[in-house]
């Protein structure tokens, strides 16, 4: 991943900087002043970033040091200094909104996906994101997911096979996407397929689908379709993985995984988690 965080880095500062630089740091602060700043949390959070945020200032400048107070993970109150950042003031000033940036949306996704973890303890279900992430951002949200308490699904099309409503339509139904899939897939991979009634449930249990998406049910809906394979893995021994999505929000998530379902798949883990609000704060080095 580290590859591609540069690349982002890269781009980050090139839309900031520009052909011309900072013009403002650049005419109004010396050139060799030196400043420490500290970065502080404004509100209750859960930090995630804090590897991106230093990388920011190692593309920037080499010789800024940052210092780690609060790690990933922590559980942050307002107030509370999280990083402290040493350098050239230039440095500092043009890594300062980069760095915050990058800092902030993940931050936000993990406090986030905190609550949503929150919500299922105690339960059989874990809350798993999806792959409505924002672009070229998807490995960095996928880990904050994981830093708040959450899950990942697949990272994208090339790591798992999820025939959904517009597969099964072009390929002509529930059984033969089933057998396309199954021509493919190598022998590691599990093959889950989007179920939107009881009937297409049970089309699914009986052409063995390792893993089925309850797509759009109500909670009453779920918890016969959850009957209804739990029934089919007593009788045959089969294990089927069952996630629940559509229309999920905090308030419902306990009822869904009241239902007995395994996995609850929520993009708006990440792509209507808003960023918390951390503040850098430059002072002049006595050194």
């Amino acid at each position: 991943m580290d590859l591609l965080v540069d690349r982002l880095i890269d781009l980050a500062l090139e839309e900031d900087l520009g052909a011309s630089g900072d013009l403002t740091t650049r005419s109004t602060v010396p050139r060799d002043l030196r400043a420490e700043a500290l970065v502080r949390a404004k509100e209750p959070l859960v930090l995630a970033g804090v590897s991106v945020f230093r990388r920011v200032f190692e593309r920037v400048d080499p010789a800024v040091a940052v210092t780690v107070v609060e790690h990933d993970g922590a559980r942050v109150a307002p107030g509370a200094v999280v990083l402290r950042v040493a350098g050239r003031a230039h440095s500092l000033l043009v890594g300062e909104r980069p760095a915050l940036n990058f800092i902030m949306r993940l931050s936000g996704i993990a406090t986030q996906a905190a609550r949503f973890a929150a919500a299922v303890q105690g339960t059989r279900a874990r809350v798993v994101d999806t792959r409505k992430t924002t672009p070229g951002w998807r490995a960095l949200e996928k880990e904050a997911v994981r830093i708040g308490g959450c899950a990942n699904h697949r990272m994208g099309l090339f790591d798992g096979v999820l025939i959904k409503d517009n597969h099964i339509e072009a390929a002509g139904g529930i059984a033969a996407a089933v057998a396309g899939a199954r021509a493919a897939a190598h022998h590691l991979l599990k093959i889950e397929v989007e179920a939107a009634t009881q009937a297409h449930v049970e089309e699914c249990l009986a052409l063995g689908v390792e893993a089925i998406l309850l797509d759009n049910m109500d909670d009453a809906a779920l918890a016969r379709a959850v009957q209804a394979v739990r029934a089919h893995e007593q009788r045959t021994g089969a294990k089927v993985v069952l996630e629940a999505s559509g229309n999920m929000t905090l308030e419902r998530l306990p009822k869904v995984a009241a239902t007995g379902v395994d996995l609850i798949s929520m993009g708006a883990l990440t792509h209507q988690a808003r960023s918390v609000d951390l503040s850098m704060k430059l002072t002049l080095s006595s050194s």
